[in-house]
């Protein structure tokens, strides 16, 4: 085995990656405020083709040097839009047809093992799903949990029940691209 050099990989210009279409899910980030952690996201969100972030309250924007020792230059191909407060980004979304799901452990949250079922809810009468993802001491705010659909939770086996918010992202947005992925596919499949 040999690894692939940057040629190998084909990866898409900037602006290659600007035009193409782009997974209809979005993350929030409420008050997070490591700027290595944002920019993580950012890196996340480039390599799933996500619709785009958004980010609020203490939350840094681009440009800002630690977003980008992190992001590699996604801050650059990733929409993002800030909001003052999360609770405005929320009700946006929802006004504009997002399915949003804090990432949370809440009374009555989803496992997201288990969320495959939940998908069908989200359907095509939405224009998408946004994800929150909250601070890394308090979490989520309670208010803007009370605006979301539902809360999807990561389940956890050990003596910790916390991870750190990047790390929590990327596996909520992988097992979310993979399902929607495949759900696109299968309703491409059909028609």
């Amino acid at each position: 085995m040999q690894k692939l050099s940057m040629d190998e990989l084909n990866r898409l210009t900037v602006d290659e990656f600007r035009k193409i279409e782009k997974l209809p899910l979005v993350v929030v980030l409420d008050n997070v405020r490591s700027q290595n952690n944002i920019g993580s996201v950012f890196r996340t969100s480039d390599a799933f083709a996500l619709r785009g972030i958004c980010l609020c309250g203490i939350c840094s924007t681009p440009p800002h040097r630690d977003i980008h020792k992190t992001a590699l230059g996604a801050e650059d191909s990733v929409e993002w839009k800030y909001y003052e407060e999360t609770t405005e980004c929320v009700r946006h979304l929802v006004g504009e047809g997002y399915r949003v799901y804090a990432v949370e452990q809440v009374h009555d949250s989803m496992m997201l093992d288990s969320l495959e079922l939940e998908l069908e809810i989200m359907g095509c009468e939405s224009n998408g799903v946004a994800i929150v993802m909250g601070n890394e001491v308090e979490g989520v705010q309670e208010d803007v949990i009370s605006l979301c659909h539902g809360s999807i939770e990561i389940p956890q086996y050990g003596t910790k029940h916390s991870l750190n918010v990047s790390c929590s992202a990327a596996i909520v947005i992988w097992h979310l691209q993979e399902l929607m992925r495949n759900k696109m596919s299968n309703e491409k499949y059909l028609k």
